[in-house]
């Protein structure tokens, strides 16, 4: 079991010290920076509107998408753009979903394909209203690419809750990487993610995908300045570690409107630099940690990493 190592450079903060005033609703500066020049995001966005795709990058409202964009990348978003989950965080509709469109997995290949694509990421909105969740679409979708593509595929999976069979059919179709994201400390975990998640369950997932092919790199992430205590999130990434995850992500969560939880602390970049470090000393194979990391922000570079090793 990993432990965590003292990290004596960051201020402690505890539960009584957070709340709605602790950070003020201006962007610190570290969080303000120019949009990317270039014809290669409209070639992105362009080739996505054509396929009729859609990308956690617009749908979530990802402060990274026009660099990635710029640089010819995007996560796809399969099973529709809404979500039969209320998470509180995120700006993906909610609601009446709409039946899953057969040839979607050949058009994510093909814009996989004529993006030049060595990497590709796959994700989706919930679906709890199919008997699966959705998981014969991803296997179809991670074989359709890696058909098309030969790329590495990355997928970043609901939490399947309930779907017998689900996990171990998205594994068949062996992901280089299989990425199901945290979020946030188990303290929080219904409030951020609705009532329906549950913290545990999410350590399952990861630890049986281990157990089902070790071959495969399990990734999660979490947001921070959520409420979040530094002792909460040592606990919750020995709790991943214990899980067998691989890879691990950190970044600062954003308030995408009025409506959704508020954020309560503005984490700065040298306190990501300390997390980011300490996570490592704890043993996960790679860490992406910054401001505006997230969850496959620059996957390629970090699965690269961990096969070069």
């Amino acid at each position: 079991m990993a432990h965590p190592p003292a990290l004596v450079n960051l201020p402690i903060i505890t539960p009584s010290d957070l709340g709605p005033d602790a950070a003020g609703p201006r962007l610190p500066p570290w969080l303000k920076r120019n949009v990317p020049k270039g014809n290669a995001n409209h070639f992105t966005a362009r080739l996505l509107e054509e396929l009729r795709l859609e990308t956690v990058c617009d749908n979530a409202k990802c402060p990274n998408r026009m660099e990635c964009y710029s640089q010819k990348t995007a996560t796809f978003m399969i099973l529709g753009n809404v979500c039969t989950r209320p998470c509180g965080f995120c700006s993906v509709a909610k609601g009446k979903t709409l039946g899953i469109v057969d040839d979607e997995p050949e058009r994510v290949a093909e814009a996989a394909a004529r993006l030049g694509l060595a990497h590709v990421v796959i994700t989706s909105v919930t679906r709890d209203d199919l008997a699966d969740g959705g998981a014969e679409h991803f296997y179809r979708c991670v074989l359709a690419v890696r058909e098309r593509t030969g790329a590495a595929v990355e997928v970043l999976t609901p939490d399947f809750l309930g779907k017998s069979g689900a996990i171990e059919r998205v594994v068949s179709s062996r992901p280089e990487v299989f990425n199901h994201n945290t979020e946030t400390v188990p303290r929080l975990y219904r409030d951020v993610r609705g009532r329906k998640s549950d913290y545990r369950w999410t350590l399952e997932l990861l630890a049986r995908v281990k157990r089902l092919d070790p071959s495969i790199k399990t990734k999660s992430g979490l947001m921070l300045g959520l409420g979040e205590t530094h002792d909460e999130l040592l606990d919750t990434l020995v709790d991943l570690l214990d899980a067998g995850c691989d890879l691990l992500t950190l970044g600062q969560y954003l308030q995408p409107s009025p409506e959704h939880l508020p954020v309560v602390r503005y984490v700065p970049p040298e306190e990501f630099d300390e997390l980011g470090l300490a996570a490592r000393r704890m043993g996960f194979s790679q860490v992406a940690s910054g401001p505006f990391v997230r969850s496959s922000y620059h996957a390629r570079e970090m699965a690269g990493q961990v096969a070069t090793n």
